[in-house]
């Protein structure tokens, strides 16, 4: 395991206990950022960084019984709490890292990814990653349930020219991963950008 991977996962086991009641009211965010990936009874979901699985109630209402919903993240202690909130039952649970996910080629028709791009150590090769698991046309949404300078002030922190949320920076690192960008959005209330899979 690099730094990065002990990094991460120090960061997020301190906190996965108490994550979700320090955002008590994320929940219509996330529900709003799933129903804009249009996805259908049927399809297969990724949850990429899943963390507690706040998002993997409405994944699971959108694809139905008859979907695949899986949430994958890299902190053990993140998933053992999304377990204990009974969202296990929206969707099969796994300990990896998106750089290297136990999924077949072009096997999902979509990615969801909260508040993951800003943890990615090679940001670049791991958007390729995602690309590798989703079929071509399949999407990919990148959420934050607050914006970039929401955010940034919550941090107390100021946005840089370097942040990879940034427009400028998204677009043509997402095209360089095998992903087209459709729409962006950064609101105080929100960050949303979804991409189409490139075949």
């Amino acid at each position: 395991m690099n730094d990065d991977h002990t990094h991460v996962r120090e960061f997020f086991g301190a906190r996965a206990a108490h994550w979700d009641s320090r955002f008590p009211d994320d929940g219509p965010a996330y529900a709003a950022a799933v129903a804009e990936l249009t996805l259908h009874t049927g399809d297969r979901v990724l949850d990429a960084g899943c963390g507690t699985g706040r998002a993997l109630p409405p994944l699971r209402a959108a694809v139905g019984p008859s979907g695949v919903v899986v949430g994958a993240d890299l902190t053990p202690a993140m998933l053992e709490a999304a377990v204990r909130a009974g969202r296990g039952l929206d969707g099969c649970l796994l300990l990896a890292d998106v750089a290297a996910l136990p999924l077949r080629s072009e096997s999902l028709d979509a990615v969801f990814a909260a508040g993951l791009i800003a943890h990615l150590p090679q940001p670049e090769a791991n958007l390729r990653e995602l690309a590798r698991v989703v079929r071509p046309g399949g999407t990919l949404a990148l959420f934050h349930p607050i914006g970039r300078a929401a955010l940034a002030a919550r941090q107390g922190r100021q946005i840089t020219p370097e942040d990879l949320r940034a427009e400028p920076n998204l677009r043509p690192l997402l095209a360089g991963s095998g992903w087209r960008m459709t729409s962006y959005a950064d609101e105080d209330t929100r960050f949303l950008a979804l991409a189409v899979r490139e075949g």
